[in-house]
This record gives structure tokens, sequence and C-alpha cells, in this order.
């Protein structure tokens, strides 16, 4: 069933297996299971300014040129590395159907294809790594573990996608860098991804491939949807209604910034939030806009 048909049936569920009770103060009362965990870190305000600002500069030359509207208009191939870390008894060692369809899920995602705006992005896999290391495979956001990882493996350049598979010990399912840390550290550049959030992989309800997708949207440079708060510029996308806290489950009409100054409930549709994979299903037109900009800026020919 299309995922945007599925969304329908989320109310209904949420009362359910995936009930959780949300203050927008700030706590979460959820579901047995574990939800929803990206490590990428929300920039300051003064951060996410100084780097859109640098942004805006450069597409404006590259609008000089008449080069930004030509790109952003065309289908950006991205070649894809993609790093399996296994554990030495053989845990992660993920099928290549599984990263082929893994693939497939992005290349959905990113067209369009699941009911969003068309990001104009195409992954094409490039390689695959196994790598048998138990230090890689529990290796966690910002450790030296993740920075030895990378270091050995990675391959390309800023325009290229290293995507690795672990078990972080940490419990988080994924994590990405943004383009404008590429120059500043291109070793680290990348994602990574708890290899059970593959599609058919065993993380139940993040299992169908968009901790992937979620995490290419941050190497895009896209924020979380609730980046900011209840803040009219919140994540930078104009068309992405603000919103207070990260969503988990699936809940239909949620609206956790109220006021004339915030119209429309909570995005929680939108593939950068922290709902069920099931529930999200699109990008915007918006974030479209800011991905072109960015690759722009800082990945195209790099």
């Amino acid at each position: 069933m299309h995922r945007s048909l599925i969304v329908a049936l989320s109310l209904v569920l949420s009362l359910g297996a995936f009930a959780q009770d949300m203050d927008f103060g700030g706590t979460a009362r959820m579901r047995a299971m574990n939800p929803r965990a990206c490590a990428t870190p929300d920039m300051s305000e003064d951060e996410v300014n100084a780097i859109d600002a640098y942004t805006r500069s450069m597409v404006d030359q590259l609008r000089s040129g008449g080069r930004f509207e030509a790109e952003a208009n065309a289908v950006t191939t991205v070649n894809v590395y993609f790093h399996v870390i296994t554990s030495t008894s053989g845990a992660g060692n993920v099928s290549d159907t599984a990263i082929a369809n893994q693939i497939k899920v992005l290349n959905e995602a990113y067209a369009g294809l699941t009911g969003g705006v068309n990001m104009n992005m195409q992954f094409v896999l490039a390689g695959v790594t196994r790598t048998a290391n138990n230090t890689y495979f529990a290796a966690a956001y910002g450790s030296t573990a993740e920075t030895s990882m990378k270091t050995a493996l990675r391959q390309g350049t800023a325009d290229d996608l290293n995507f690795y598979t672990n078990q972080p010990s940490s419990g988080e399912l994924g994590w990405a860098t943004f383009p404008s840390s590429y120059t500043s550290a291109p070793k680290k550049d990348g994602v990574v991804c708890d290899w059970r959030t593959l599609p058919g992989g065993s993380m139940d309800p993040y299992n169908e491939g968009d901790t992937g997708t979620h995490e290419v949207g941050h190497w895009v440079g896209l924020y979380h949807t609730f980046q900011g708060g209840c803040n009219r510029t919140n994540d930078g996308v104009s068309d992405t209604p603000a919103e207070r806290s990260a969503a988990w489950g699936c809940p239909n009409g949620r609206d956790s910034c109220t006021g004339k100054n915030y119209p429309g409930v909570d995005p929680i549709e939108n593939f950068m939030d922290y709902t069920d994979d099931f529930c999200m299903y699109k990008f915007t037109a918006g974030q479209a806009s800011r991905a072109a900009s960015y690759w722009s800026s800082y990945r195209a020919g790099k």
C-alpha cells in the first residue's frame, strides 16, 4: 500500500500499539519500544544564520552566471559507496538485496514517488565494502571509533555519498554530516545508519529504510522540521510549518505551535521529522530548493 494512503490509518494505530502521550513542554511519555533517535546535532541560530548567509552568497554568484537554475532543475546523480560493518561473529552482515532496496527507497523518496516533491536526485550504487570489526560495529556518534572507521573506509569526493551501516552502542538509529562541514572534515563526511533500519530489518517501526532517507536529508543540507521550535525561521524552509518538538508514532492533527503566526499542523509526514517510517513520505518544494542551494554551494564538483 502506498505510504500516503497508509497515513490515513495512523490515528487508529496511534491509539493502539503505537500510542504515545506528548506534552509540549518537552517531556515525552512514549511507548515501550525505542523512539527514533537521530544523533545529527541541531545547529544554534547563529550557526544557521552564518551558514545560510554564506550559502545565499554562493547561490547569488552561481545565479549571476546562469548556473544555479540549470543545476537545480537537472537531475543530480549521486554515487553511493555502501560500507557494511559487521561484528566478528557476523552480526550486521546485510544482504546485497537489502542494500539494493535501501537505494530504491532513497530513489523513490528523492524523486517524489512516495507523494512528496521531486528533489531531482538519483542515487546509484558505486561500490560495497564489508568490514568485520567489533569496534567499528559499535561506533557511536562523535566517537574515536567513528573517526577511525570513516578514515579507513571513506571513498570519493564531496558529491559522493558514503553510507555506513553498523549497530551504534549509544542507541541512535543514525546520523549524518552537513554539506558545510565537508571542507573542514572531509573524511568524516557521510551517513551512518543502524543496519536493522534497512528495508526488511528488525527495527520495527523503523525498518522501511527511511532512517536512511532522513539522514541523507541532513547530508544534502536539510534540518529537522522541529529545528528552532516555534520560530518562524524554524528549519529555514517556509513551507514546513513550525513544530515545537519532534513527533513520534504518527499523531495526525498534532499542532504544537499555535496562533496566527504559526499556521498549519505539524509536518509529521515529512522525512525530516521523527515519526514512524510508514508515516513519513514527503519532502516539500522549499526543502528541494534548499537542498539544491546547498548542493551547488558545498558539494557539486568539490
